[in-house]
């Protein structure tokens, strides 16, 4: 079983009718979202239980849970298959692929930053990276909730399976003398981020059709991953806006 702890979490799960086994609520919590939460479980035949916030605390091995956490069914991976079917039903798919991000906040904010720029999906490596935790959907606000997740056993494979698809990648690399900017995103393009502190390898960097690099001023020569990836992602939707 996953726990879910928070608001958003909570509630994105419910709506995304994700299996939840029971929700247990702070006791004297007074919020109105708190009442939807209650009252979407009590629609949906969920058991909710009142305890006091030492349990929650317990229950949720923090204090920073909001006052509300529940137990849901473990969340599975989905198929890159099915994020490449789903990408290729729009007129261009945009997917994001991460190699070996390892902190579990900067996943959520990428996904989060993803579903809002209208991606299709992400794909992250089984080893070495962030898994879809309970940190990582709270970091979403809830947005892994609506959002697929591909777990890959070979990050180069699925690179090579995306290519074979139409799609153009683009990796993100500092050192990169061409900028983000100069590059064209209104066709079929998956984006490729580097971890936190080694950022792409080799190898992966050689499987892009493009590398590009996000210029900066002053003494800060790189932005924190999940900063990339939006300033990336938005760059594809004004050019995609533009071609409407």
């Amino acid at each position: 079983m996953d726990k879910l702890t928070g608001i958003h979490a909570v509630k994105e799960a419910l709506e995304a009718q994700r299996p939840i086994e029971h929700i247990v609520i702070a006791k004297g919590r007074q919020d109105t979202r708190i009442e939807e939460i209650v009252q979407l479980a009590r629609k949906k035949s969920i058991p909710v239980r009142f305890e006091d916030r030492s349990q929650l605390d317990r229950l949720a091995n923090s204090k920073d849970h909001q006052g509300v956490v529940a137990l849901a069914a473990a969340r599975a991976a989905a198929a890159l298959d099915d994020i490449l079917a789903s990408a290729n039903q729009a007129r261009a798919g945009l997917i994001i692929l991460l190699d070996g991000v390892e902190d579990p906040h900067n996943l959520g904010a990428i996904v989060r930053t993803a579903l809002a720029a209208g991606a299709h999906g992400v794909v992250i490596p089984e080893r070495r990276a962030a898994g879809l935790t309970d940190t990582v959907a709270r970091s979403s606000a809830g947005a892994l909730a609506h959002l697929p997740v591909a777990k890959v056993t070979n990050l180069a494979r699925a690179m090579g399976e995306l290519k074979q698809a139409g799609y153009w990648l683009v990796g993100l690399d500092e050192r990169a003398d061409k900028t983000y900017t100069e590059v064209d995103y209104t066709s079929r393009v998956g984006i490729v981020l580097g971890s936190e502190g080694q950022g792409l390898h080799e190898l992966t960097r050689k499987r892009c059709d493009f590398v590009v690099s996000l210029p900066t001023t002053g003494p800060v020569k790189s932005l924190n991953v999940s900063v990339a990836a939006g300033v990336v992602l938005f760059e594809a939707i004004r050019q995609r806006n533009r071609r409407k």
